[in-house]
């Protein structure tokens, strides 16, 4: 499983604007400056976060955008999802019955296992504890 490119970009802004502090109103430029992320991308990318409420945004000379929440309120997993949506290992571990070796495959529960403990550590990493 790799995140997408977007998700990545999606994190470092975050991370930046936790970094900053979160009444810290910044350009858009900016961070796709300091976070080497193109511009257009970021644009898009900061659009998914503010629809899922982790980002405010504002436009004009002296707009940007901040955190909508405290940096140890918002997880790695929050901002994954916004981007990619929910993680999946495999399309077994959705649902019971996606698979017709579901009920004697021996590896469904290792996938299972593996996105719990994957899910559980991203819900638990909050961006308070990424930013010194």
């Amino acid at each position: 499983m790799q995140i997408t490119r977007q998700a990545d970009y999606a994190t470092r802004a975050i991370l930046y604007l936790a970094r900053a502090g979160k009444d810290q109103r910044i350009s858009t430029s900016q961070v796709a400056r300091e976070q080497k992320i193109p511009p257009s991308f970021l644009a898009k990318i900061i659009s998914q976060l503010s629809v899922a409420g982790l980002l405010h945004t504002s436009r004009g000379a002296r707009g940007g955008i901040t955190l909508a929440r405290e940096p140890d309120q918002i997880s790695l997993l929050e901002v994954i999802e916004a981007i990619d949506g929910p993680i999946q290992l495999n399309m077994c571990v959705e649902k019971s019955g996606a698979c017709s070796f579901d009920e004697t495959c021996p590896i469904r529960p290792v996938w299972c296992d593996a996105q719990n403990e994957l899910v559980s550590k991203l819900k638990n990493t909050t961006f308070a504890q990424l930013s010194p």
